[in-house]
């Protein structure tokens, strides 16, 4: 158990990088990258005493793809014909299983991620709704950032989604994690998303996109615009969003003046609140989502986050939890049962290391401690286990609450599952780049490395391990699959030797911290595939030590 809890506790700033981007556009950013020149102090080391056998323990703050690569870890043929004799699932079999337990709609994900239909899914590069919208007819291309880090960008998808309006999707990078193509800068000189062309025109802010969408497409499913008798109100509003906004930037990133900063956002903050509670109704302006709405949405989303992790400051609470913001969280609770918003919706780990790069940095105080760790995966609030660590607690322990709207915990596993074993070649070669090299440029993201040498030599011991986290999550029970993971890890130990089984080791890990959502999957999955990562990697790192 101490060396499970040592590997949860191995990187200081996890980020997440998508291995199908990663995999298929070579020398492009990842699109998930934190950090920045200027914020290397949020990579601190917050290890205890007993950590410091831990062998990753020294490489706080350095990439993670260089953790391994001057050692030239090489493959081991002895370690490879040892483990080709323990009896592990292919991939085929593997999706079999899979399918064998999926829903209708389930199995039908990816013929419809192809059409453009179905439920919406950060993966769709065009979106129909359904077979009465044809792609020809597509009037709509909209340029947002691959990692779904932008809010405003987020501002623009709900709206979209909520309009049901057919789109096609550009992704584009950030500056502050890779290069943008030239045909982007042609149509956005100045390289800002969003941008949106609809029926051949450009729209470069994200205020301006809303107003077109509302403008140019009358008979949508619904109009987002207040209706006449509540435009002063909605005026109001707006100008409310945006004295939070301030009011949050100022606590969240100021570098003195704490009492202070933090004394004005909840005054705003509990004005929003009474706002709400008065409307007498679940939205801004009554019983159905709005501009207002769609104009808070991204940014109480990452504030709920951000403030938890940087500052201990609790809004968002766990279902039946007392709350100085009953309102605000009855809002929370209305968006979260529309489509359009689950689409976009991120998780506080994603948010929490995306907003430094964005923002220049962040102000961690001394309350947001143990909040920082439990959503880092480290502990858990009640300290008795990894907050990754299997069985996982309900609502993180309480400190983010679980997407119940998602369904069951065989529902968040099978969607794990599916997006691993549909692009498994190019996530185990992603995770790979763990124990590879640096590639060339650098960028100023910690644990940005779009241009990284993968390390080969990881690839089929990763791939066996990745394929074991498969089968456990398709059964729901590690306990079953303890035995083999022993024997697989005990095969790497002592068939490859030490360097080797780090390697392993590093590459999973890897893996395990770039786990993105919405991007990736969806929390629930996320939170499975991290703990099932996890459960392998402590098996490896117990031989070792063993």
């Amino acid at each position: 158990m101490k060396n499970y809890r040592n590997l949860i506790l191995t990187l200081a700033s996890p980020v997440l990088v998508s291995a199908f981007v990663a995999s298929r556009h070579r020398g492009t950013s990842t699109n998930w990258i934190i950090g920045s020149d200027n914020n290397l102090r949020t990579c601190r080391n917050p290890f205890p005493l007993y950590m410091s056998t831990n062998p990753f323990t020294s490489m706080i703050g350095d990439v993670a793809s260089s953790l391994f690569g001057s050692k030239n870890v090489a493959a081991n043929e002895n370690a490879e014909a040892a483990l080709k004799a323990i009896s592990t699932p292919s991939w085929m079999e593997l999706r079999n299983s899979l399918e064998s337990q999926q829903t209708f709609e389930e199995k039908a994900f990816r013929q419809n991620l192809a059409k453009g239909y179905g439920v919406a899914s950060p993966l769709h590069k065009a979106r129909l709704y359904n077979e009465s919208n044809k792609e020809e007819d597509i009037a709509v291309t909209f340029y947002r950032d691959s990692a779904s880090w932008c809010p405003y960008c987020q501002k623009v998808w709900l709206a979209l989604e909520t309009k049901e309006i057919p789109y096609r999707v550009e992704k584009i990078n950030m500056r502050c994690y890779g290069e943008k193509p030239s045909s982007f800068m042609r149509i956005q000189p100045g390289g800002q998303i969003p941008v949106a062309e609809i029926n051949g025109r450009v729209y470069g802010q994200s205020n301006d996109i809303l107003q077109a969408l509302e403008d140019q497409f009358p008979n949508s499913k619904k109009s987002l615009l207040p209706p006449d008798n509540l435009q002063s109100q909605a005026q109001m509003l707006y100008g409310l969003e945006r004295q939070l906004f301030s009011a949050w930037m100022y606590w969240l990133t100021g570098r003195s003046g704490g009492a202070k900063a933090k004394k004005e956002f909840i005054e705003v903050l509990r004005y929003v609140d009474t706002v709400l509670r008065k409307a007498d109704s679940p939205f801004f302006l009554g019983k159905d989502i709005s501009m207002v709405d769609v104009q808070f949405a991204p940014f109480l989303e990452r504030m709920a986050a951000s403030l938890l992790f940087y500052k201990g400051f609790m809004i968002r609470v766990p279902p039946g939890e007392k709350t100085d913001f009953p309102g605000v969280n009855s809002w929370f609770d209305a968006m979260e049962k529309l489509p359009s918003y689950q689409l976009t919706k991120s998780d506080y780990y994603t948010h929490c290391w995306d907003l430094p790069p964005q923002l220049g940095g962040c102000t961690h105080e001394p309350d947001g401690k143990q909040y920082e760790e439990a959503i880092n995966g480290i502990r858990s609030l009640d300290g008795t286990q990894g907050s990754w660590e299997l069985p996982l607690q309900q609502h993180n322990g309480g400190v983010e609450p679980d997407w119940t709207w998602v369904g069951d915990e065989a529902t968040a596993r099978r969607e794990a599952v599916e997006r691993v074993s549909a692009n498994h070649e190019a996530i185990v070669k992603f995770a790979c780049r763990g124990a590879g090299s640096k590639g060339m440029p650098p960028y100023m993201a910690p644990l940005s490395d779009p241009n990284a040498i993968p390390n080969e030599a990881m690839q089929k011991p990763v791939d066996m391990c990745l394929r074991m986290v498969c089968e456990a999550l398709l059964d729901g029970e590690v306990e079953a699959h303890n035995s083999k993971m022993h024997d697989i890890a005990t095969t790497i130990v002592s068939q490859g030797g030490k360097e080797y089984a780090e390697g392993v080791i590093a590459s999973l890990t890897y893996l395990r911290d770039r786990v993105g959502v919405p991007r990736d999957m969806k929390l629930p999955a996320a939170r499975q595939l991290r703990a099932h990562l996890n459960w392998s990697i402590g098996k490896i790192l117990a031989a070792k030590d063993s």
